[in-house]
């Protein structure tokens, strides 16, 4: 199956030249962020939610749903195939909230996307759900920032066990460097994250089976709902209503 790019532009209010370039790269992925909510309702509710690419169009497309990682990241990933692109998916260990000396599981899904004639490729993350989450695509290269975005973001390499380099991204707050998630560049396939989904879903330590998580992405600010708590990030502080 291919995705019906004509409803997912409409769906995340995209319109533009339909060509494998870095500003569509860009442009594409700032509008999936903005035009799609991060949501884990099915994993709330028992069951893990379909990576199959016509399930996730039904939903996150065509019922105007939100989804959390795997789903976003898998749905993003076949447009930017389609438009002409290399897309890589890989796996990453969540730093964020990670009590010092903790070990987290690969549980994020994240992507390389190769770009014809740029000089390197890029990482492409439309599902973190949080508000360190990229905004735009990132060049896959030590020391590389966003930083024309209203988020601010950094990719270093970190020294670890393994054989690989190991990335991690950092986002500014507070005027330091906030380590969001860390992998490294080996691919993986989607076997492994139908079995990633599955545990996330389901594991009843898992966060997600806890409570209700949905995030909102805009151009002035981010909103987040953890049960019921809502929290609004603006671009210069913060504010806090529900509870």
């Amino acid at each position: 199956m291919t995705l019906d790019l004509d409803a997912y532009f409409a769906r995340i209010g995209w319109s533009g030249e339909r060509r494998p370039t870095e500003d569509v790269l860009r442009s594409v992925h700032r509008a999936h962020l903005t035009g799609i909510p991060f949501e884990n309702l099915d994993a709330v509710l028992g069951t893990a939610p379909s990576l199959d690419l016509a399930d996730l169009e039904a939903k996150l497309v065509r019922s105007e749903r939100g989804g959390y990682c795997y789903e976003q990241n898998t749905l993003l990933a076949a447009a930017l195939r389609q438009l002409g692109f290399t897309v890589t998916p890989l796996a990453a260990r969540v730093l964020l909230g990670a009590a010092p000396g903790d070990i987290r599981p690969r549980g994020h899904i994240l992507l390389r996307v190769d770009v014809p004639d740029a000089p390197g490729p890029y990482l492409a993350d439309v599902g973190f759900g949080a508000v360190g989450g990229l905004v735009e695509p990132i060049r896959l290269e030590d020391g590389a920032e966003v930083a024309d975005t209203p988020r601010r973001h950094r990719l270093v390499r970190t020294a670890h066990h393994g054989p690989t380099p190991q990335w991690e991204l950092r986002a500014e707050r507070g005027g330091s460097w906030e380590p969001q998630y860390a992998f490294t560049p080996e691919p993986f396939e989607a076997p492994d994250f139908e079995m990633f989904n599955w545990y996330v879903a389901t594991h009843p330590r898992s966060p997600f089976q806890q409570a209700v998580y949905a995030q909102r992405t805009l151009p002035d600010a981010h909103l987040a709902l953890s049960g019921l708590d809502l929290v609004r990030r603006p671009p210069t502080g913060r504010s806090r209503c529900g509870g």
